[in-house]
């Protein structure tokens, strides 16, 4: 089947299923798409399982060139759809070691992931095979709330303790944690100073409008530098008026536009996978937010692309000396 399938091909609603209809195997892939429907640790709204094929759905509306970035992010790579790994609804642990053994076998592979959640509680996974294949990494987190508290009606593992379980497992480079966006109100004082005493550096939305985008763009790639990198971008960074369907929606967001052009600002950086989580389809009449998190999974994809370019590069400069 010839690849990339755009609309002067075949129509957008003959879909395979798969994302932009990516093909399940290439040879010398550098990208997968990973379907991770795990919802049964989130706290207040569920069906976040039902995102991974809702976003694929949306993704129809894609086109395969990235013109801000100029490439070709599923092509450069040669990226692939796997499906869902098959999760286990009722028990988190025993889903975790299936999500941990399908990204470790993409990672060992150098393979880069990009993750289609689930609620935020899956990146605990990931983090744990990427921990075996890259050591501790370094962590760009979009999203409203920081995820660090302990626990919740006694339980250690939900969707609000991800990153408090993986700093506790050695998983991240602490100094090298950034947690942008945090915003809203909160059950007790203290949510940021919890981040702060882990390490994290914690820029809230506020603080993000005030420095401006190039200043904590700047201080984000100062600070990882090479280090391997992953990303986990929760839709609730975005503003519910752009993004309704989530679980635990913050008003006081970035718009989209926004959203865009501070994602697309990361280049550079040394990307070891993504993920994107707490898409809820039964509050997304419209496909507004599975249509935003498409989008953002193309621009995930042009990260990655972009630095195949370099590195490609690197290459041919060393074999002309």
């Amino acid at each position: 089947m010839q690849y990339p399938l755009t609309p002067d091909i075949q129509p957008e609603f003959c879909t395979t299923g798969s994302f932009m209809r990516l093909p399940s195997s290439r040879e010398q892939a550098r990208l997968a798409i990973v379907g991770l429907p795990f919802d049964t640790a989130a706290s207040f709204r569920v069906g976040a399982r039902f995102a991974p094929q809702a976003i694929r759905q949306a993704s129809m509306l894609l086109f395969p060139y990235h013109p801000v970035h100029k490439v070709y992010p599923f092509e450069q790579t040669r990226a692939i759809d796997i499906g869902d790994v098959s999760i286990i609804p009722h028990n988190i642990h025993r889903s975790y070691e299936r999500i941990t053994a399908a990204m470790l076998d993409l990672m060992r592979k150098g393979i880069v992931p990009i993750g289609l959640g689930g609620d935020h509680s899956i990146t605990l996974a990931t983090l744990r095979a990427a921990k075996e294949v890259y050591g501790p990494v370094a962590l760009i987190q979009f999203d409203s709330h920081t995820d660090t508290w302990d626990s919740y009606y006694d339980e250690k593992y939900w969707h609000g303790s991800a990153f408090i379980r993986a700093q506790e497992e050695g998983l991240l480079l602490s100094d090298k944690v950034f947690q942008l966006g945090i915003r809203g109100t909160l059950n007790h004082p203290g949510d940021v100073e919890a981040s702060l005493e882990l390490g994290f550096h914690v820029i809230t939305t506020q603080q993000l409008r005030q420095r401006g985008i190039e200043d904590v763009i700047r201080q984000v790639k100062r600070t990882i530098g090479d280090s391997p990198c992953f990303v986990s971008f929760d839709i609730d960074f975005v503003d519910p008026a752009f993004a309704p369907g989530t679980g635990t929606p913050e008003v006081g967001g970035f718009t989209s536009s926004e959203t865009l052009e501070l994602l697309r600002s990361f280049g550079g950086l040394n990307y070891i996978g993504f993920d994107l989580v707490e898409v809820l389809p039964p509050y997304d009449p419209a496909q507004t937010t599975s249509l935003l998190a498409a989008t953002l999974i193309h621009d995930f994809a042009a990260l990655v692309a972009l630095g195949s370019q370099t590195e490609e590069a690197g290459q041919t400069r060393i074999s002309h000396i």
